[in-house]
This record gives C-alpha cells, structure tokens and sequence, in this order.
C-alpha cells in the first residue's frame, strides 16, 4: 500500500505540456462510404487456419530497458526492479524483431474443447443471450512475471484472449485448447505495456506502454506491422467502433490523439490541460468519446471526466464529475445512453450520456474496493449485469438496473485489475491480477 501512495503522491505528472500542432484533419475519415468500397487496409486479410507448433524456441529476447530521458515514476520503478540498464537508441534493434515473437502453440480453434467449440462455431454471434454469473474457475493461466494491466477477448476469433504486462510482454492464450494454452508471446515493446486491444479486421493486436509507443502487430505471422511513437508513455488505446482504421491513444501529460492506421499518422488531436490520461470510451455512435485524466493537484471540479467531440476536436462538457476522485476506467453501456466511471472513491458513478451529462446522485455501484489500483470495469453482452475487479483479489458482480450486488467470487490473493465479459458466451468472464495471473471463470 506504501507503494501505491507513494506513486499518486508524484506530481510531476501534472506539469502543463506545450501542446503541438497536429496534422490536417481527415475530411473523409467520418463520411460514408461509396457503394462500391475498395479494401483500404494497412495489413493483409486473414483467414483463420489451423496452425503447426513450431518447435524452434526463440532466443535471446531483448533485456528490459527504459526509454532514455523519460521519467519514470516510483510505481514503475519499483515493479521493473533495480539495476534497469538505459536505452541509448528507443528505435528497436533489427536483429532483435525475429525474437520478439516467440510461438509456443497454435491459434487455430482445432484443438478446442469439443463443448466450447460446438458454441463458438453454432451460437450466432448477433445473437445476445441472457447472461449468467459464472460459479467457477475454468482455467488458470499463467506466464507473466509482473502485474497484468490489461486483458481483451478477440471479437473475430472468441477463442483467443490477450493481456498485457508490466513485464513488457503481450501474450496470446488460446483459452480451451487442449494442446499448449500460450499461443503466442509478443515482445514487441521495451518497456511495461499497458493496453492490449484486438481489431475487428483479422488477427492483429494493438497496444501501447511506457516505451512512448502504440505498435499494431499480427499474431499470425509473429510480426510488427506499424509503430505510432509519442513523446511520452502511453497509457490506452481503444478503436473507434465504427471504423477499426481508427483509434484514440490517451498519454502522459494529457495527450489524446486519433490516429489513422492508413496513414500512420495523426487525424485529430484534443488540446486541453489534463492530467495523465487513465482511460477513454467512444459512445455507441462513435461520435463522441469520454477521457477519464488523473486530476490530482488541480481543480477538481475540472476535467476529471471530459465528454469529447470526436470530429471538431472541442471538449462538450468538462465539469461531469465534481467529486474529489480519480476515475482510473469508464465503460459505456452497450445500449443505453449512460456510461460508468470507476472511482477511487471505491464505488462506480453513474453519468448519462447526452447532453448535459449529469451524475446520477441517486444510484451508484458499491462494496468493492479500489484503493489507488487501476482497477476495470466491464458490462455483459445483454448489458443486465457490470462485473468489476476489486483491490481485495475478488471479483464483483451488479444488477446494472439495481446497482444490488449479486455475487462476489474471491480470485486472488492481490488486486484484481481488470475483468472482461466473452464476447461470445454469456457465461465467461475473464480477470487478471497484480501478482501476474489471468484467469477465466465459467
């Protein structure tokens, strides 16, 4: 605990940086598309196919190195540990990418359990079923060596499952292969990553982390295919929902920038003075986006939560939540207009999504615990019940219509950071943990 409060006591973090000019906006990004669209991505189309083990084991990863020059907070140095050697070149060393994938099983769903499998492959994935809390442990995954910041089910191949470390590792389970679990480790980043999203186009992986990085690789082929550099840590990335060219990352310093995956470069730039970015959400329409900044040592009645228009780059409200409180993950309803926002005032706040934004003071999510932990949120497929991590090790579930608690499942001696409802299956969470377990419950 000594640690944590040590680490939010820092206020460097909230030093006003000059803000740069960004590059022209995108005209066509936001309008429709001809009827005819011609295929416009960066990387190719995949088909999932069954996959042969490789039985070469790569070598010779790179050794953890900070990025030269950058802060580095009392958090991060107490989790990477003593004796971290400085990086005098951040650009990666080219003899160094053909082991920073290393395959260690196959992706391909034919190795599934045969009850897992007959659901993925029948159940139609427009249907939403009615969710279920789940009672028990299913698998216990485990490989990374630090805390898991971040977990994320693929939407196209439901049988996979990422999460990013602070051990600088991404790695890949296929969850109920009955074969080798991890699929794939990705050491892409140099530093302790942070985020970890799938996109909607094929088997690629985007994420970000304190190497002043976004990097979209293919899991594939083991491979990076784009690296989108800022000049300091990047804290999350989330893709628009109706464009999968596009996506927010939220940085140190308050920076909040859309990046087109064409291009490789910056479509939209928000400009306002936040704090440390620790989440973004994109409404349903895509038009709109909530950041959530870390507001400690300013005025807090300001920009704690700031509601965004997504294409005329201006802030639509910045006094959303007045209370004295970070909110380390916001998470929009899947159809309802209102998203939540996770506060370290150890509940869940409620906020409507339309204009004027207001707080519902008459109902809020609480009996878990948050304690400074970048503790996660998440909604079910039906959209009936919010599971939450906890900085006791448990795992939280609500009646969203009630905020009542319905259960709460102990899955951890450490924090649980974050929690992820399957994609597919209404019965299936996944979580993480401080101490570097992931696990899924069924």
């Amino acid at each position: 605990m000594d640690l944590l409060c040590n680490a939010y006591s820092n206020t460097s973090d909230d030093e006003p940086e000059p803000a740069s000019k960004h590059e022209p906006e995108l005209r066509s990004i936001f309008s429709p598309p001809s009827k005819r669209p011609r295929p416009d991505y960066p990387y190719p189309q995949t088909k999932p196919h069954p996959l042969h083990r490789s039985n070469q084991q790569h070598s010779g990863l790179r050794t953890e190195a900070s990025v030269a020059g950058r802060y580095m907070s009392k958090r991060e140095r107490a989790l990477l540990g003593p004796g971290i050697p400085a990086a005098t070149d951040p650009k990666p060393d080219p003899s160094a990418v053909v082991a920073a994938a290393q395959v260690l099983g196959s992706i391909s769903d034919a190795y599934l359990r045969q009850d897992i499998l007959s659901l993925l492959r029948h159940l139609p994935k427009s249907h939403v079923r009615r969710s279920k809390i789940p009672g028990r442990l299913s698998t216990a995954l485990c490989h990374h060596t630090k805390a898991v910041n971040s977990i994320n089910w693929s939407p196209t191949h439901a049988h996979l499952l990422a999460s990013a470390g602070m051990d600088q590792s991404i790695c890949i389970w296929n969850v109920w292969s009955r074969d080798q679990k991890l699929a794939r480790v990705l050491n892409f980043h140099s530093a302790a990553v942070n985020d970890v999203k799938w996109s909607q186009q094929g088997l690629f992986v985007l994420s970000c982390g304190y190497d002043c990085s976004s990097r979209l690789v293919d899991v594939e082929k083991g491979i990076e295919t784009q690296s989108f550099r800022e000049e300091l840590a990047v804290r999350v990335v989330k893709f628009h929902p109706e464009n999968s060219n596009l996506f927010l990352s939220g940085g140190s310093k308050g920076a909040l920038r859309l990046w087109d995956i064409r291009t490789g470069k910056v479509a939209h730039e928000y400009i306002q003075s936040l704090g440390p970015i620790l989440d973004v959400e994109f409404t349903i329409n895509g038009k709109q986006f909530v950041s959530s900044s870390d507001v400690s040592g300013s005025n807090m009645s300001e920009n704690s939560i700031v509601v965004w228009d997504v294409s005329r780059e201006v802030p639509l409200s910045k006094q959303v939540y007045v209370e004295a409180y970070t909110c380390p993950c916001v998470r929009h309803h899947p159809f309802d207009p209102y998203f939540v926002a996770q506060s370290n005032g150890n509940y869940i706040a409620i906020f409507s999504s339309t204009p004027p934004f207001r707080l519902d003071k008459s109902k809020r999510y609480e009996s878990h615990g948050v304690s400074g932990f970048p503790i996660k949120c998440s909604f079910s497929l039906d959209g009936e019940k919010l599971v939450s991590g906890s900085s006791d090790g448990s795992i939280y579930f609500y009646n969203c219509r009630s905020s009542e608690l319905e259960r709460k499942i102990k899955a951890y001696e450490q924090a649980c950071i974050d929690v992820a409802f399957h994609p597919i299956l209404p019965n299936i969470i996944g979580s993480c943990s401080w101490n570097g377990d992931v696990s899924v419950y069924e």
